[in-house]
Order: structure tokens, then sequence, then C-alpha cells
């Protein structure tokens, strides 16, 4: 990129015939962007469309793919419902009338992100922070619920759609280091979003320096989850704000504390720009640690070799490969999902192909309800073909580690469409579940009626 075109810009559904590239596109295409971005959030950026879409190549290249709607997306009868809304020239209110309907269908917040990972602090949610698993607490800071651009499989869509009530966000540090006071086994906060990056550093400072301040002995890492590596990597490379972005994770370490960059990248061509590159190396040289994980995409990266070029990379740079996820069950998840077995094969072939330093990733991981399942293998047992899965981390600490088996399933894309191995009834973490579910939701009752009631009167 040129210094005039370093300036940052975004477009989203309503700038999209600002795009020269889409302009450029039959007004059918364009209509059905429209159409997918009227239901899942759209926004992409000037770096994103100039240099990382392969314009010859769409709507095959993954770039495109990964950050444009398409109409798959949505079933046939949601995008013909959506797609004749925009032709007819629908006003706004009635295109997000239609919107909210598909939307509230689309398991807005899946593994139990909503009803059973909110703590509670003097008996009120804290609907800024998740705690899931026991050494890590999630943080949502306001000015952070925005990315520099959109994953189309984003799974934490939810946030970007205008719906209140979906929304994690917390506007300041106090109730997360009170927390944090009351539950020593949390060794590591992870900043999320939307994108933490997206903030300036003057306003990142303000949640993370009283979380220094506070000498909370049993904290030992803070994280940052995010795309601007890959989506807006000058975020880290151009001017005093980047300076002073990396003074501030210098500072984070001179206070004992490891700082991990948790870098969503999907695909080698994001690490393929000079830029890209220099932010990597320029984040390591503060002492940070960069670990890269993305979801196995269909339409985007659901090949071997896409995979061990990506991890090859990363290790080039000084990142570790840290995740192959499944992508989750929300959102256009039947346009993404890739079937557990192949998924297995991908990530094996794409192993295989790389040296030790890059077989630190781990996978392919679902982040399901009871926690982080990883597809350990394919395997026979007792003349039955089976799934041999495994804990990575749970919601009860004691299931990490754990191996169990389910009957081998060729078209499952999710824990829920397995069945228990060697007869059982159910998996062994199925009543711990149960248990849970129904305790959490005794302290929602009486929360104003389900969430399709309170989001229509919030419409």
């Amino acid at each position: 990129m040129t210094d005039q075109t370093r300036s940052y810009r975004v477009f989203q559904r309503k700038q999209l015939d600002r795009i020269p590239q889409v302009r450029a596109l039959p007004a059918e295409t364009r209509d059905t962007l429209s159409a997918v971005a009227a239901v899942l959030p759209f926004r992409v950026n000037n770096y994103v469309i100039d240099e990382l879409i392969d314009w010859s190549r769409v709507p095959d290249d993954p770039i495109y793919q990964l950050t444009f709607p398409q109409e798959g997306m949505l079933s046939a009868a949601d995008f013909e419902r959506m797609v004749g809304l925009v032709r007819r020239g629908a006003s706004d209110e009635e295109v997000v009338a239609s919107a909210r309907s598909i939307q509230l269908g689309m398991n807005p917040h899946p593994a139990g992100q909503l009803s059973l990972n909110v703590p509670r602090l003097d008996g009120s949610e804290l609907r800024g922070l998740q705690h899931k698993y026991r050494e890590t607490v999630l943080f949502f800071p306001a000015q952070g619920q925005t990315c520099h651009a959109y994953c189309t499989y984003c799974f934490r869509w939810a946030q970007f759609v205008g719906i209140d009530e979906l929304k994690f966000v917390d506007r300041e540090a106090d109730r997360l280091i009170r927390y944090l006071k009351l539950h020593p086994e949390v060794s590591d906060v992870l900043f999320t979003g939307g994108d933490p990056m997206v903030m300036s550093t003057k306003v990142l400072r303000r949640y993370v320096e009283p979380l220094l301040a506070a000498g909370i002995d049993s904290l030992k890492s803070i994280r940052f989850g995010t795309k601007a590596p890959a989506y807006w990597p000058y975020r880290f490379t151009d001017g005093e704000d980047a300076d002073d972005l990396m003074r501030l994770f210098e500072q984070i370490g001179d206070a004992g504390l490891h700082v991990a960059i948790m870098a969503h990248f999907s695909h080698p061509r994001e690490l393929e720009t000079d830029v890209a590159r220099a932010a990597v190396r320029r984040i390591v040289r503060t002492g940070a640690t960069v670990r890269c994980q993305a979801p196995l995409i269909r339409h985007v990266n659901d090949n071997a070799p896409v995979w061990a070029r990506m991890w090859q990379r990363q290790v080039e740079l000084g990142a570790v490969p840290y995740y192959m996820f499944v992508e989750r069950d929300t959102g256009a998840r039947d346009y993404f999902a890739v079937p557990l077995a192949r998924a297995y094969e991908i990530f094996s072939g794409a192993y295989r192909s790389v040296s030790g330093l890059a077989r630190t990733v781990r996978g392919p991981s679902m982040s399901a309800t009871p926690g982080k399942v990883l597809v350990d293998g394919v395997t026979t047992l007792q003349g039955q073909r089976l799934f041999a899965l495994k804990f990575l981390q749970g919601r009860d600490a004691g299931w990490t580690n754990r191996l169990f088996y389910a009957r081998y399933d060729e078209s499952a894309v999710w824990l829920d469409d397995l069945e228990p191995a060697f007869g059982e009834d159910e998996f062994f973490f199925a009543r711990f579940m149960d248990e849970l579910t129904r305790r959490r939701a005794g302290h929602a009752a009486g929360g104003g009626g389900d969430l399709r009631t309170r989001v229509a009167a919030q419409a």
C-alpha cells in the first residue's frame, strides 16, 4: 500500500456501491451481497479489498469468501425473502424486521455463551465477562466490540447486528478486577470481542493498566484475541499509536505478566504481504507470543496444503501454530461446515507435512458446550469403527485430557451429531451438563421473557 491509501477506510452494507470492484460485479451478485449482508454482519476495509482479494478469481477467491456474503449462507427460503426486499427497495424497517426473525433462528450464541458462560457478582450477571474454563476469563471491552473487517463465518456475529440483548460488553475494568480477586483460580484474562485492537492504545490502557495496578497475584497472563494482523496490520507498524501499543506490550511484560496475541489467520494469503509479516515480527520483538488459530472452513481453507503452508509461514515469523477449530454451530455454519472425518484427514495431512516446530498446533477441535473436544483419531475397537475424542478443556477441569469414543459417522459435523460408542445411552458428561443447565435456568428465571419476545420489544 502507498502512504496515500494507508488511511483506514471501511465499507459496510450501505457502502457496497462505493467499492469499485463491487460495482464491476453483475447486478444479481450485488443484490445477493446486499440481501445477505442485511442478515449477517458485513464490514470490510481498503486493505482487504486492495491487498488480499484476487478479484480475477471472484467468487472463488478464498479471501472474498471469507469477507463477502454469499447466497448459500442463508437457507433458500430466507434468501429469496431477503433478496426480494432488496430488489423492490423495501424500507430499512422492513428489511431489519425480516432479518431479525432469521437471525434469532441461527443459534446466535452457541455453546452456552449466553446461558452458561456469564458469571455473577453480587447476585447480578456480568454481561461483559465469560468464564467457561477454570483458568481463563474472557473480557469484552465496550470500545472493542467491532473489527477492522468481519469474517463471514464469525461465531460472534451476534455482537455486530444491533441487538442489545445479544451483546457482551463492559465499559470499565473495575468489575473484572473484583471478580478476579474473588476467583484466584483464574490465571489468564483474554481481551476479546469484536477485536480489542480496534481501540486506540490510549483507550486500551484504561482497561489494562488498572489490571496491572491491582496487584492480583493469581493473574499470570493477558491475552488479546485479534484479527488485526491479518485485516489491518498497520495497527502494529505505523505511527505513534502503534509505537505506544508496542510499549504497552512491553509494560505488561515488565509487570511480570505474559502477553499472548491470539492471532486469527484463516489463510496463508493473510501472511504474504510485507506489512503483515512486519507486524508479526514487531509484536514478537516486544517479548509477546503470537499464537495463531482459525477454524477449518469450506470455500476458504479446506485442504491440507493450505494449512501446512500457513503453519510454516507462522513459524518463519516466530509465531506459534495453536489451534485448528471446527466451525461452530451458528450463523452460516451449513455453508462452511466440513465433516469431522474430513476435518481429521485435512489436519493429519497438513500435520504430516510440517516439521516439529509447527506441530504445536492442536486440532481439529470443537468448542462445544461441554468444552473443547479434539477429534484425536479414527480407530476400530471391538469391531466398531469409532472417533477417538479427547477433552482439551472442560467445564469440569477433571475432564481435561480425558479420552472417550463416539460411533464413526462420515456426515457428522459437530459433537451433537455423534452417538456414544459401545452401546452407551449417553456420553459421560451428559448428566453434569443437564444439571448445570437446570441450575443456570433457575438463576435466569424471571428474566423478562424469552429472547425473541425481548428482541421484538426492543425493535
